[in-house]
């Protein structure tokens, strides 16, 4: 399998792992296909961290961060890991583990400093992710404290920051 960054010709692929993966998910409203196009448009769209699970030349997992912004504190260099997606007869064969790493390894190397992302805590604890709480980092909507976490890319990068986290309106607009 090779993970790589997104093309432009992945694009309609994409579409299609990320609606397959999310098709039967309880608290999912399927739209994340348009919010990844959304984002993809947006200022908060890092290309080379928008990524792909290749298999003998077929896409099957995808992962996108995009910038966002803590608190009143918007010299942090953070980001937002949503959706992962896999192909759903790929899953549970560690490819979003794969991607997730990937991501994370690469984000660090491009001087961000941290991670935010909303999903299962029992999953995203494996990586290290924490309840952003734990920070003084809140949602600027309502979920379940233990399922919106955050993860240092730098150590110690969390423990002055604090407040709301600022997602792109992307994420609030519907297409």
């Amino acid at each position: 399998m090779q993970v790589r960054p997104e093309k432009k010709e992945d694009f309609q692929a994409i579409e299609q792992v990320i609606m397959a993966a999310f098709e039967n998910e309880e608290m999912s409203d399927q739209t994340e296909h348009q919010l990844v196009r959304r984002l993809r448009n947006s200022d908060a769209y890092v290309p080379e961290l928008s990524i792909v699970a290749v298999e003998k030349g077929e896409i099957i997992g995808h992962l996108m961060l995009t910038k966002v912004t803590i608190g009143e504190n918007d010299s942090l260099r953070s980001l937002a890991l949503a959706p992962v997606s896999v192909y759903p007869s790929y899953q549970n064969q560690g490819i979003g583990k794969a991607l997730i790493e990937h991501a994370l390894k690469k984000s660090g190397e491009k001087d961000y400093e941290s991670v935010i992302v909303l999903g299962h805590p029992g999953y995203y604890s494996r990586f290290g992710f924490q309840p952003a709480s734990q920070y003084g980092i809140v949602p600027p909507f309502e979920v379940p404290d233990e399922a919106f976490m955050a993860f240092e890319l730098k150590r110690s990068a969390l423990t002055k920051v604090f407040g709301t986290v600022h997602y792109s309106n992307e994420f609030f607009k519907q297409s």
